[in-house]
């Protein structure tokens, strides 16, 4: 699979502003690719005044399908949304036919009073492309690795692992006075996941005076960073996976065999 990280800054509060530059740096990869990942809240920035910019009638969503179409590629991100009278962080991962999955961010970044606006996810979401399965997150659920974790079960056949997902996804607006624990956390997320982590952060001072380094990257299942941008810089980078090489690591390294089993509560 043929993926690509969009990092870039993102206008305050200004979705219009943020279709024009998404839009002209999606539809500035000229290579073949099958998915491209934007930061976290790509409309708008991280905002805390959902009441403002939170959307109802999915203005994003009919962007996001039209840019999927255009490029014949997958297209993930989240955005501020409302429903039912209540504000979500919600992901959205659509397909070039339109069709889509969405995941609602389920740890709350009390730190800057996420908590306090939206209202947390419940669940997960595990989404099929091709032979892939993919588990999208966003932000700060990087820092909670239960709530990551990858779960298997036995395959009658061979007795070997069966992986709930091969590649694990994080968008983000994480601010660059923590860059240190991103980038270490992600690599973590991948060895203990044994998948390969896509994590893509925005650059540049939000709103609030916040500045955000970027460092967006793809790793692979042994931890190694295989593709990364220049911390501070807009860009566009590419990356292949290799499910073939996914596979064969997991069944000569079998370690989700000794994985400790829980349950969690919400």
């Amino acid at each position: 699979m043929k993926v690509s990280l969009i990092q870039s800054k993102i206008f305050w509060e200004d979705r219009n502003s943020n279709f024009l530059h998404f839009g002209k740096l999606i539809r500035s990869i000229k290579t073949k690719t099958d998915l491209i990942v934007l930061p976290e809240m790509f409309t708008t920035g991280f905002t805390m005044d959902p009441k403002r910019f939170a959307e109802e009638f999915g203005s994003t969503l009919l962007w996001m399908q039209d840019m999927a179409k255009i490029k014949n590629a997958c297209i993930t991100g989240s955005v501020a949304v409302k429903e039912k009278g209540k504000y979500y962080n919600r992901l959205f991962f659509v397909h070039p036919n339109g069709k889509f999955q969405t995941y609602d961010k389920r740890h709350l970044f009390r730190m800057a009073g996420e908590d306090k606006h939206y209202k947390a996810g419940r669940s997960k979401t595990i989404v099929k492309t091709g032979d892939w399965n993919i588990c999208p997150l966003i932000c700060y659920d990087l820092r909670f690795p239960v709530w990551s974790r990858n779960s298997s079960k036995l395959k009658k056949k061979n007795g070997l692992p069966e992986y709930e997902y091969d590649l694990l996804i994080y968008v983000a607006n994480w601010p660059k006075v923590r860059s240190y624990p991103w980038k270490q956390l992600l690599i973590a997320r991948a060895i203990e996941n044994q998948c390969y982590v896509i994590g893509v952060n925005r650059v540049g001072k939000d709103g609030k005076g916040n500045e955000h380094s970027g460092d967006s990257m793809v790793i692979d299942p042994k931890g190694k960073v295989i593709g990364k941008l220049r911390p501070g810089s807009t860009g566009i980078i590419h990356a292949e996976l290799n499910k073939a090489t996914l596979e064969e690591f997991r069944k000569n390294f079998p370690a989700a065999m000794d994985a400790d089993s829980f349950n969690i509560r919400i």
